[in-house]
């Protein structure tokens, strides 16, 4: 059966570029992002691990834990670390599973056999401290990853979780969320006391309060 939003991520237990862990018992209260790659020394996943270590303050500030697999074993991935810190001027900061075996490329679905029998997509999970898959996309192993576009679905699951909200098209943090459906006006006025512009009855465009 496949994954589905909702759903606890399953658990697992592998080996890692920090040893060996227990995946929820590492992701603790945190919100998590759990990305694969197709194996150890492409350019693609090269650039992304890069930029993935380059944004540990962003992820920080979301309290979020980043964490890569490849089906490489982690001996591989230590050397392929250098080769990510020589050419992207930024040295890995959280762990890379390595998942020689499969376990958890199979149990999360990322090996897709038309694509390539032998090796991962391009996954992206993101999971929240309940430990449920709260957003799944799958890239081709040809295209990068947009982080930015990562972190814009963290900010609206984040503020959704807070607020009765749903974000627009292309939004970004900061900018107005509309009141969700399933809150009555009287309900509104209880969260929103500072009101809002109703375009349609189902449309309820609401200012936040600035973090």
């Amino acid at each position: 059966m496949s994954l589905q939003l909702g759903q606890i991520a399953p658990d697992f237990e592998q080996d890692s570029t920090h040893g060996r862990l227990r995946f929820h018992e590492w992701l603790g209260d945190s919100w998590g992002i759990l990305f694969s790659h197709p194996k150890d020394y492409t350019p693609v996943c090269t650039t992304e691990l890069g930029e993935a270590a380059r944004l540990k303050p962003e992820w920080d500030k979301r309290h979020v834990k980043v964490i890569g697999l490849s089906v490489d074993p982690a001996s591989s991935h230590k050397g392929w670390e250098k080769d990510i810190e020589e050419t992207q001027g930024q040295a890995l900061n959280f762990p890379m599973i390595a998942d020689a075996d499969r376990k958890v490329s199979d149990l999360y679905g990322m090996v897709h056999p038309a694509a390539d029998p032998l090796l991962t997509v391009r996954s992206v999970f993101i999971i929240d401290p309940a430990k449920k898959i709260r957003l799944m996309m799958t890239y081709p192993p040809s295209t990068g990853r947009n982080f930015q576009e990562i972190l814009r679905v963290i900010d609206s699951l984040q503020l959704t979780d807070r607020y009765k909200v749903a974000t627009p098209v292309n939004w970004t943090k900061g900018e107005p969320a509309i009141i969700v459906p399933s809150l009555s006006d009287e309900e509104a006025k209880q969260r929103f006391p500072q009101g809002w512009k109703a375009l349609k009855p189902y449309l309820r465009i609401v200012e936040l309060p600035k973090d």
